[in-house]
C-alpha cells in the first residue's frame, strides 16, 4: 500500500516530468518553424540593403525637421523647416 504522501509526490512529479517534455516539443516545434522561415526568405540584395538604409536615414531626417518645427520661433525658421519636411515627404515617396 501506497501511503498518501507518496502518491502526492508521485503525482506532482509526473505532471512536471510532462510540462517538461510538452515544453521541449514547442521549443523543438518553435526552432523548427524558425528554420523553414529563414530558408524562405532570401538574403537581400545588395540594393534593397542599400534602399532600406536611404530610407531609414530619410526617417531620421524628417523625425529631426519636425522636432526643430515645432521648437522654432521665427518664421523663416519655420518656413524653411516646412519645405524641408516637404522635400523629405517626397524623396520618401520616391524610395
Amino acid at each position: 500500500m501506497v501511503a498518501h504522501g507518496d502518491a502526492c509526490a508521485r503525482a506532482r512529479y509526473d505532471r512536471l516530468m510532462a510540462r517538461g517534455w510538452e515544453s521541449k516539443s514547442i521549443e523543438a516545434q518553435q526552432e523548427e518553424a524558425q528554420q523553414e522561415r529563414g530558408a524562405a526568405k532570401e538574403a537581400p540584395t545588395p540594393e534593397e540593403l542599400e534602399r532600406r538604409s536611404r530610407r531609414g536615414t530619410l526617417a531620421l531626417a524628417r523625425k529631426r525637421a519636425e522636432a526643430d518645427l515645432e521648437r522654432a520661433t521665427t518664421d523663416a525658421h519655420r518656413a524653411m523647416l516646412k519645405e524641408a519636411l516637404a522635400e523629405l515627404d517626397r524623396q520618401l515617396k520616391e524610395s
